[in-house]
């Protein structure tokens, strides 16, 4: 489903819309490698699959800043106006700070959130208070409250959310939904 999401565009490298990915609390860029290969081996040119790596323990709203450097380079890079976000788990938070309150809804064709906190999850309780983002994945937190309120999918962006019944990092899984995106629960598979 998400090499189809991402193809909407010939396969040619110059219509090729350059695709972000970023990883969630604890990941690296690294584990985007088998979903790169595979857009890769459909078509899609390697040079337009970017990884945005940073320090998960910072505020999503710092992360969220760092993003929108990364995303200009890349617009930069390629000459275009838009790029597609490809998000895990909290990636999700900080992107989507990035499109409500950066500027975002000018340069995101496309949104997607795999597993994505949007609305909170239950284990973010048991994660430290001192490290920031645990407070701000917490359901109820100000970030979250901020972050959804008004329209909480603005612009002409495509919002995207997948979730799983077996991903037990994500509580309640239907957390992962919001208003305005096409919300797809997916086979069992975990986070």
């Amino acid at each position: 489903a998400l090499t189809t999401a991402l193809q909407a565009a010939p396969a040619t490298a110059n219509t090729h819309t350059p695709v972000v990915f970023v990883h969630g609390f604890m990941g690296k860029g690294g584990q985007w490698d088998d979903m790169r290969a595979a857009l890769a081996d459909s078509g899609v040119p390697e040079d337009r699959l970017h990884v945005f790596s940073y320090d998960w323990a910072r505020s999503n709203t710092t992360i969220a800043g760092q993003l929108a450097a990364h995303v200009d380079g890349v617009r930069e890079q390629h000459g275009v106006d838009r790029v597609h976000l490809v998000t895990h788990s909290m990636g999700g938070l900080s992107s989507r700070y990035y499109v409500k309150n950066l500027g975002g809804t000018e340069t995101v064709d496309q949104w997607i959130s795999i597993g994505g906190p949007n609305n909170g999850t239950n284990i973010a309780n048991l994660c430290p208070s001192p490290i920031t983002p645990c407070q701000e994945m917490r359901h109820g937190s100000d970030f979250l409250n901020d972050l959804n309120a008004g329209d909480p999918t603005p612009g002409p962006v495509r919002y995207t959310t997948l979730r799983s019944p077996c991903d037990i990092v994500i509580s309640p899984t239907d957390s992962t939904s919001l208003p305005g995106a096409d919300n797809i629960q997916v086979g069992c598979v975990e986070h």
